[in-house]
């Protein structure tokens, strides 16, 4: 078995009785000579020989002096021999020739001694003087180092007594050397220090790996202390024990603390301002501010505000006495319970704080207070007051109260406290928390401007949009309008449905690009334009074509234009024909009965694209779709499918899986609209998130008995049929009462038709809330306002029309222009 290497071993010295050749004799022989009163040479060691070069047989017999430079003052011997037998001992360096000729400075220390008869004899040890005064010189700095060191240094052996210690590490343990050397570190150190200081150095002394800045506690408890290891071997790697230094680092943990303290108030600032930064909305203020400080800086945090100012009004004036009124917006605790809920009145929206309450002089005078112990804060609660229970059941010992403020006025109160072993608040802590409460104030006071701007926004959008829609035979309509999320600011978002001629209707989708009150107004004033254009009866394409034109005038500046998206719809129960046009807007979806399966299905109906409101040289091209009985159409806006994290065109797919399945026949709109809306709107995710508006149309088709349609070969038998038609059709319907009326305005306006044709004259009567007239001719001729035929005793020709017409007017169609009256059916 191989020995242990901490062992010493003198195996070599045993076997060969000579000093390891690795040893510190190799490297500094010393040789021996002995002399006789006279000074002649008697004995002649071989390490001397090693020193000088000569051999024994060369110098055994010689005067000493011999070998001594020539001129040398000691070259008779004389004066140094008779010092040495006077003195007993003689110590010098003397320049000794080497047998190669060169010189040889030799150190000397020679003393007298007495043979068996009594013969004074001179024994004398050599070595070569440089190497010494090297090593002299470094045991010289090695125990100036030792002695001097403001480190603590320690030696031990293989059985790890200390052997050896310096003033400082006495004084760091506090006992003199004296009671250390000889002990191991178990036996002077506290019992689970001194235990693993033990393990430690073993396993140094049997590895050879140092440990180095090894952490502990001073051992009176009251410091810290850096402790380092490492193994000592002699030349050979012969392993002689451990050395140990002690470094007290209690001043330098204490900076560092301080420091580590400061970067964290540093980063709490920061983080806090960061994610206030971007927030208008005081609830959110409040939770993000108690979030963010508990556990981080303390274990309950929550944050109050007075009651106005929660809800977008000016701070009241809270006097010295009487209740106060506040409103919890945030609230953070290190753990959650039953008891913790009660004591902090989660839940409350409004708490109410009695005169005595620690919180009124807060309030009042904008003074915070500091509880920095338990006997403080009981001594600052009344023992009626709700905080008191809070104290003794969450264990809370130390408390700060401080005032959130903006510009000069005091809005509501940040209150934090710690509890358990968590050690108290100080004033730095003060300092801190009214910097923390200073930043909130400013935020909180943004918010509350910002409420009351945004509810002034929310107030003049909703007065532009539409309120409720008129009912209106085959078409059912249900709308909602969401605003954005508190933090968003109010956008352009508008929708309209807008009852045209003989019973169709528009529908209209719109977003401005914006936010903001200019937003909203501009919102309105688009809608304006559509519903005025609108009752011009223009086809969609053509009302977006003149709503593009008119948007250079309603910009306030001619760099600024006014960017929207619209959607323009027409619908015509009578036929069920659905005309199309859009500006930028998202694709509308319609849901229907599929005619080939007959299942109900939904599909987003692909239209071109068009350019926005705003953007010049673009056509807008009209989609025409027909109708099955009982559709619904979609239309919204961005807010409602748009997200940060899906691609829009999933999203409108996702929206028309939705009506398939939801908008069946029967459903009712508006469950669908909040179904849509719940499913659909994107989550609040911390996001500001967009308004959006959203349209939906039930469309049906008026019965087949209350539309009739004829053609007229244009001739002189034209007019006659005409007004036989008409007075049959209002028979059937049961308006025999308006037969005479639309007889003669019908017989005009087929008479200026045939006169000048030769194509045939088509006319279409619709019976819905009114009696809609539609005569249409191909004819390209401008419209004459005389008659051509008929009685001369009335007004003639389209004077005539707008006289005894409800209402009239005329528009373009596929086949050519129209002219359209209606009469009321209540009149007599």
């Amino acid at each position: 078995m191989s020995a242990d290497p901490t062992e010493p071993s003198g195996r070599d010295e045993a076997v060969t009785g000579r000093p390891d050749p690795r040893s510190l004799l190799d490297l500094l022989p010393v040789g021996t000579a002995a002399l006789d009163a006279r000074g002649t040479l008697l004995l002649w060691s071989p390490p001397a020989g090693d020193i000088l070069g000569w051999d024994a047989r060369e110098v055994t017999g010689r005067a000493f002096t011999a070998f001594l430079p020539p001129g040398h003052p000691a070259g008779n011997g004389t004066a140094l021999l008779r010092a040495l037998l006077r003195d007993g001992h003689w110590r010098g360096v003397l320049p000794l020739r080497h047998r190669d000729g060169r010189t040889v400075a030799t150190a000397v220390l020679a003393w007298r001694v007495m043979d068996a008869d009594g013969t004074p004899r001179v024994l004398a040890e050599l070595a070569e003087a440089a190497p010494l005064d090297g090593a002299g010189r470094d045991l010289a700095a090695l125990d100036a180092l030792f002695t001097a060191s403001p480190l603590g240094i320690a030696l031990f052996d293989t059985e790890q007594r200390y052997t050896r210690v310096n003033d400082t590490l006495s004084r760091l343990y506090g006992m003199p050397a004296a009671d250390l050397i000889g002990r191991t570190v178990r036996d002077v150190l506290p019992a689970p220090m001194g235990q693993e200081l033990h393990r430690i150095q073993r396993a140094v002394l049997r590895t050879g790996q140092p440990i180095t800045d090894l952490v502990t506690a001073s051992p009176d408890g009251k410091g810290a202390q850096s402790v380092s290891f490492g193994r000592v071997t002699d030349r050979s790697g012969r392993p002689l024990g451990v050395s140990c230094t002690v470094l007290d680092i209690s001043e330098r943990r204490v900076a560092l603390a301080d420091i580590e303290r400061t970067r964290q108030r540093l980063a709490l600032l920061d983080d806090v301002g960061t994610t206030l930064g971007d927030l208008l909305d005081v609830r959110r203020i409040g939770e993000a501010l108690a979030l963010a400080l508990v556990p981080r800086f303390a274990d309950y945090a929550g944050v109050e505000l007075l009651v106005p100012v929660a809800t977008g009004g000016e701070p009241p004036s809270v006097a010295d006495s009487g209740a106060v009124e506040l409103v919890q917006v945030g609230i953070a605790a290190k753990r959650h319970d039953a008891t913790v809920d009660r004591c902090l009145r989660i839940g409350l929206e409004e708490v109410t704080f009695l005169p005595g309450s620690i919180l009124g002089p807060v309030l009042t005078t904008g003074t915070p207070h500091l509880a920095e112990t338990r006997e403080q804060l009981r001594a600052a609660i009344a023992h009626d007051d709700p905080m008191a229970e809070a104290v003794d059941l969450l264990g809370i010992h130390s408390m700060l109260t401080v005032p959130l403020r903006a510009r000069g006025t005091v809005l509501g109160l940040l209150v934090v406290s710690r509890a358990g072993e968590r050690a108290a608040f100080d004033r730095e802590d003060l300092a801190l928390t009214l910097e923390l409460a200073g930043r909130a104030g400013i935020s909180l006071d943004n918010a509350r401007l910002y409420i009351r701007e945004r509810e002034g926004a929310l107030t003049l959008q909703r007065s532009l949009l539409p309120q409720s829609f008129a009912a209106q035979p085959g078409v059912e309509v249900s709308h909602r309008y969401v605003p954005g999320s508190t933090g968003a600011e109010v956008g352009g978002d508008w929708f309209d449905a807008i009852p045209l001629t003989g019973g169709r209707v528009a529908f209209v989708i719109g977003d401005v690009t914006g936010h903001g009150l200019r937003a909203a107004a501009l919102m309105g004033q688009l809608r304006t334009a559509v519903r005025t254009l609108a009752a011009l009866d223009l086809a969609p394409g053509q009302l977006l074509r003149r709503l593009n034109q008119l948007g250079r005038d309603i910009a306030q500046r001619p760099d600024d234009p006014v960017m929207a998206t619209c959607l323009y719809a027409v619908y015509d129960p009578a036929t069920g024909v659905l005309v199309l046009a859009k500006a930028g807007h998202l694709p509308p979806v319609l849901a229907g009965t599929d005619p080939a399966t007959g299942r109900w299905t939904a599909r987003v109906l692909d239209m071109p694209s068009g350019a926005p409101l705003g953007v010049d040289g673009v056509p807008f091209e009209e989609l025409r779709v027909d109708v099955s009985p009982d559709s619904v159409l979609a239309l919204y806006t961005d807010g409602l499918v748009e997200t940060r994290d899906e691609d829009i065109t999933d999203r409108v797919a996702g929206l028309a899986d939705l009506l398939a399945g939801s908008a069946g026949r029967g459903a009712p709109l508006d469950a669908v609209c909040d179904r849509v809306i719940d499913e659909l709107r994107p989550p609040d995710d911390g996001h500001d998130s967009d308004d959006l508006a959203l349209l939906l149309a039930r469309l049906s088709v008026l019965p087949a008995d209350r539309v009739e349609s004829f053609r007229f070969a244009s001739g002189p038998d034209a007019v006659d049929e005409a007004r036989r038609r008409v007075r049959d059709t209002l028979s059937a319907w049961d308006l025999a009462v308006l037969a005479d009326r639309a007889e003669r305005l019908v017989a005009e306006l087929v008479g200026n038709a045939v006169g000048t044709l030769r194509d045939p004259v088509a006319l279409r009567m619709v019976h819905s809330t009114t009696l809609l007239v539609e005569v249409t001719d191909p004819s390209p001729d401008p419209l004459r306002e005389t008659a051509s035929v008929l009685d001369d005793d009335a007004r003639h020709g389209l004077p005539l029309v707008s006289s005894e017409a409800h209402r009239w007017g005329t528009r373009e169609g596929p086949i050519g222009r129209s002219i359209w009256f209606e009469l009321s059916i209540s009149d007599p």
